[in-house]
């Protein structure tokens, strides 16, 4: 147990260093997108003031009625205070805030994400770009690559991929995993038992994780599968990554809950498409080359930095908490 603290504050350095920067990142992105969004011409003929009815994903829906115009802006707005508020819940809880889960794991080599929201999201989060900055990495070896859907405003595209956290996560996590688990692991049957085990299952006795695991990867590959099997989807390539994201996203949402597959996923999309449309419009480039741009590889290495080190944390866990079963046993 002592040299298992001690690996773990060997590690635990760099990795607290990189998560901490992550987090920061995090953070400064949500003055971004405001800007982007209010301050520049990222739509280039239409702002922020274009009327939420006009874009298609609400064309022919008649059961959509209000007697205020909505803006784009406006819905923006409502989506970035949602994000913020879970932002700072995931800074404070659930039991310690960000500060005091990585504290004793620099000090002691103590670790536990289960404390902290954040933490679990930040590191989470690296894992997940790293994965799939591997899968599209060795896809472009075989020829194999990932065309994003094409997008004619890059406002537009902005608002969507800020609004698809809340409706995939929903769909996906909640209803697809959270739902099944519950029929499948629930001790009682009470409303408010019900709404507390969708938004964390760890609530749930799960005696049977094999079942779980299965169900999330079944899910997983169903939310790759519905990133390319629609109209202006995106291409055959995306499957393995978005089947790997989901995998992931449905493992933290059994473990952390619902406000950390929500913030990781938010993370994916928002976080990436707020400093790519700064990039753009600071350098007057398109999007596409703003992903090519040196501060966006920086942000690439750094997240893929972070990966690493999150993977070697997982594993000493893993490695000395099994040898310290077996000399129990």
């Amino acid at each position: 147990m002592q040299n298992s603290n001690k690996i773990l504050q060997l590690i635990g350095i760099p990795f607290a260093a990189l998560l901490s920067v992550v987090f920061g990142l995090l953070l400064i992105s949500f003055p971004i997108g405001i800007y982007v969004v209010f301050e520049t011409d990222v739509g280039g003929d239409i702002n922020f003031e274009y009327p939420l009815t006009h874009l298609d994903v609400f064309e022919g829906a008649n059961f959509y009625k209000s007697p205020l115009e909505v803006s784009i802006g406006d819905a923006f707005v409502v989506l970035w205070i949602f994000y913020l508020v879970l932002f700072v819940i995931a800074i404070l809880g659930p039991r310690h805030n960000i500060f005091k889960t990585l504290s004793p794991l620099i000090s002691f080599g103590r670790y536990s994400t289960r404390v902290n929201y954040m933490v679990g999201i930040t590191k989470w989060f690296s894992i997940l770009i790293l994965i799939s900055t591997l899968i599209n990495y060795v896809q472009e070896g075989i020829g194999l690559e990932i065309i994003p859907p094409l997008v004619e405003n890059d406002l537009i595209q902005f608002f969507y991929v800020t609004l698809a956290p809340i409706i995939e996560e929903f769909g996906f996590r909640l209803l697809l995993v959270g739902i099944p688990l519950f029929v499948m692991y629930s001790a009682r049957s009470s409303l408010k038992y019900f709404v507390g085990c969708l938004w964390n299952p760890s609530n749930l006795d799960i005696y049977d994780a094999k079942k779980a695991f299965l169900l999330i990867i079944f899910v997983g590959v169903l939310f790759g599968f519905a990133h390319i099997a629609f109209s202006d989807s995106w291409s055959t390539g995306k499957f393995a990554q978005a089947a790997a994201s989901g995998i992931i996203l449905g493992w933290v949402y059994l473990r952390y809950g619902f406000v950390a597959s929500l913030m990781i996923h938010w993370a994916a999309n928002y976080f990436v498409f707020s400093y790519a449309n700064f990039i753009s419009q600071l350098n007057v480039i398109s999007i596409e080359d703003a992903f090519l741009h040196p501060l966006m590889s920086t942000l690439e290495i750094l997240l893929m930095a972070a990966g690493v080190f999150s993977i070697g944390i997982l594993c000493v866990n893993r490695f000395y908490s099994q040898r310290e079963f077996t000399l129990e046993v």
